[in-house]
């Protein structure tokens, strides 16, 4: 990703004093006329989309997942979901042991990812990649943890 694009998309990345932006203004980052040729590029993608009003965008789901590391966990779950709780709590000691972090991702405070996962979550993905949907296979997920960390290892992450 060249190093334009992961800036707008990092922009929307939460601080340590709370979320990140809902949207953001091309002007934040200079001269619009610039930066709506890489925005464009990220819409074109389907990592970004524009908001209500001119030259300013939204990241979505899969805009954060380009970004998303190799030991970077989604849980894409929804409120009352009995097997998504079961699959947390299979899945958060492997974790742990492989310092991988997690993110819970209710999809139904978000359209297209409800008409995306709507009947299948728990659905679990490793970096960009699905690993699990419904039911985890927790030997699998331990291996596929262990590979993601030697390449984070080998790529001096």
């Amino acid at each position: 990703m060249d190093p334009q694009s992961r800036k707008l998309l990092e922009a929307f990345e939460p601080t340590p004093v709370g979320p990140g932006p809902a949207s953001i203004a091309l002007e934040d980052f200079g001269d619009p006329r610039l930066w709506r040729a890489v925005a464009q590029e990220l819409v074109t993608r389907g990592w970004l989309r524009p908001a209500d009003r001119t030259d300013r965008y939204e990241r979505n789901e899969d805009g954060r997942l380009a970004l998303a590391g190799p030991l970077d966990v989604t849980l894409y779950t929804r409120p009352g979901c009995h097997l998504c709780e079961e699959a947390k709590a299979q899945i958060d000691p492997l974790l742990r042991r492989a310092g991988a972090r997690l993110r819970e991702v209710n999809i139904d405070a978000d359209p297209a990812l409800r008409e995306r996962y709507d009947y299948d979550v728990p659905v679990i993905l490793l970096g960009a990649r699905k690993v699990a949907k419904h039911r985890v296979d927790l030997e699998q997920f331990r291996r596929q943890l262990e590979e993601a960390r030697r390449n984070a290892r080998a790529a001096g992450g």
